[in-house]
């Protein structure tokens, strides 16, 4: 009987929330806390006389705590958490802090660093992280205060975080707020869990995710081991396939991992606790289910699986089993999808309604299973696995129903069509459009969105580098347009009547980011970028795409 591995879990999480000011500027904070499943935030405008249905305490105004310092200094010594947060002013905070600010300074971009660098709250985040807000710093009133975060100011490190400890409890301030930034969320998330007297933060920071790869493919195999390589938390420990070649390959390029002929023997290793189904469409659901079903966490390639049934299947897997489960979503980080993503939520489009994407060009498919319907699902099952989810990201609506035409006019030696279109349609009437073509002489745009207050256009980027040669003069190396960031021109009208066209600035690429949330979501309980309702999701479009493609009508949706 083989040992099944360690299940990591996280303890219900019960905060209060008193703030005053409706709407709050930490609506986003508040946002981010609600999506994390084993938290429950509630919201007030005072402080209540009984605590003790809460572990953690957040108040937006530490300073108007003072009258309340009785309370509260009872509630954290029989070990409550509190976090206080400074509303940019000078007034006295109360003594249980142990800090106290110091004078408001100017608005700027502020460099934000840990004071220990391997501390468990800083694991998987960048070594500095630039937050905008005003300046204020933390005077240590109290010998015993940690200083979690400093800012540089002017060549001297300001405690801008604190906690300390007060009796069976902990207590922190910050005098930052940038609540809408994505890193510092996740920094006062973990934070919040490391007050709670039932943290597990530390204890889960210190453990390890043994990972075995499912199908050891060179491209994809190679990538998501050195994911695993590069992120704190993870490990390469077993590699998986069919073919002695890969797995070769993949003992040289990971000379440490053990090697399984079998996805029996990979799913019956100890060592391994998740799994990464990295296999044709056609076996991610069996496969996913013989690992969940011997307590594994799973990550299947895109598509998650080929039919609806399938994802039901292995959804009510995981829930049994209560292991991980999601797709390999990897495109979510990517810095055109970002930086969209970022222009609705800051309302530079106003309402999206229609949308279209595209991917393509005039060239033999390739010959591998991609190209082959029965193993890949069809052509819109390979892109439309990231263009898809781009779309139910960006119109997260009820899909009322979807429509899809099929071409197959030119690559008669392989059983994908040519070209694949698909329609949604979107209860509240938003449509989008995915389009794969490989039959389009001239692409068309990768992104055109349309919204109430303007509109958003992208042209793919072409791009060519040559390395000099002596002998034959040259090499001509051609980046594929797909992983080349393409330009995105926004479109406004201005009052005068004038439609402005400006460039959306894309934010800096980094790499193997899906892993990392992977690695935040195991240890530490963050929400995952990609749910795994939006892939299940996606699979239910393409199979209603690909009803509506053979039998030429519209497919409704129910249910999603």
């Amino acid at each position: 009987m083989h040992k099944a591995p360690e299940m990591i879990t996280h303890p219900p999480l019960s905060i209060l929330m008193v703030v005053q000011e409706n709407p709050s500027p930490l609506q986003p904070l508040c946002s981010y806390l609600q999506s994390v499943r084993h938290l429950t935030l509630s919201l007030k405008e005072d402080l209540p006389g009984d605590l003790s249905g809460f572990q953690i305490v957040v108040s937006a105004d530490a300073a108007s705590l003072d009258g309340m310092s009785d309370q509260l200094t009872a509630f954290v010594r029989s070990g409550g958490g509190l976090l206080g947060l400074v509303n940019l002013s000078e007034s006295p905070l109360p003594e249980l802090f142990g800090v106290q600010p110091t004078p408001v300074g100017p608005v700027t971009e502020l460099r934000v660093l840990f004071e220990n660098r391997h501390h468990c709250l800083a694991e998987r985040l960048p070594d500095a992280i630039y937050l905008n807000g005003a300046y204020q710093g933390l005077e240590r009133t109290a010998e015993d205060n940690e200083t979690i975060l400093y800012a540089d100011w002017h060549y001297q490190h300001t405690p801008v975080l604190t906690r300390r400890r007060e009796g069976k409890g902990l207590v922190a301030c910050t005098t930052l707020q940038a609540y809408e930034d994505p890193a510092f969320q996740q920094i006062l998330y973990r934070l919040l869990n490391s007050l709670s007297s039932q943290s597990k933060a530390r204890e889960n920071s210190s453990k390890t995710i043994g990972v075995g790869i499912v199908g050891y493919a060179e491209s994809v195999g190679k990538l998501h081991g050195t994911g695993v390589t590069v992120t704190p938390g993870l490990e390469l420990r077993a590699v998986c396939d069919l073919n002695p070649k890969r797995l070769q390959q993949g003992k040289q390029d990971f000379p440490r991992v053990k090697v399984h002929a079998s996805a029996d023997a990979l799913a019956h290793d100890p060592d391994v606790d998740l799994a990464i189904v990295a296999t044709a469409p056609n076996t991610h659901a069996t496969l996913a289910l013989q690992m969940m079903a011997e307590g594994k966490h799973v990550v299947c390639e895109k598509p998650l699986a080929l039919k609806r049934r399938e994802t039901d299947a292995m959804i009510e897997m995981s829930l049994r089993q209560g292991v991980h489960l999601s797709c390999h979503q990897n495109r979510r980080w990517d810095v055109d999808y970002v930086a969209i993503k970022r222009a609705l939520a800051e309302g530079l489009l106003g309402e999206l309604f229609y949308m279209e994407t595209f991917v393509g060009g005039f060239s033999h498919p390739c010959g591998y299973w991609h190209s082959h319907d029965t193993i890949s699902g069809g052509t819109a099952y390979d892109w439309g696995g990231h263009y898809l989810d781009w779309i139910v990201s960006l119109l997260p609506e009820r899909v009322k129903a979807v429509s899809a035409t099929r071409h197959k006019r030119v690559w008669h030696d392989i059983t994908n069509a040519d070209q694949e279109r698909i329609h949604i349609l979107f209860a509240g009437g938003q449509e989008a459009v995915f389009m794969h073509s490989d039959i389009a002489a001239v692409r068309k745009p990768k992104w055109y969105l349309l919204g109430t207050g303007g509109a958003l256009l992208s042209r793919w980027r072409d791009v060519t580098e040559y390395e000099i040669d002596p002998l034959l003069y040259f090499h001509r190396h051609d980046i594929p347009a797909t992983e080349m960031p393409p330009d995105l021109t926004l479109y406004r009208r201005h009052g005068s009547g004038a439609v402005v066209p400006q460039k959306l600035p894309l934010p800096r690429r980094e790499h193997f980011l899906f892993h990392r949330n992977l690695a935040d979501h195991l240890l530490t309980g963050e929400p995952i970028t990609a749910p795994l309702a939006d892939s299940a999701k996606v699979v239910a479009l393409l199979e209603a795409a690909a009803r509506s493609a053979s039998n030429g009508s519209m497919e409704e949706l129910a249910g999603d």
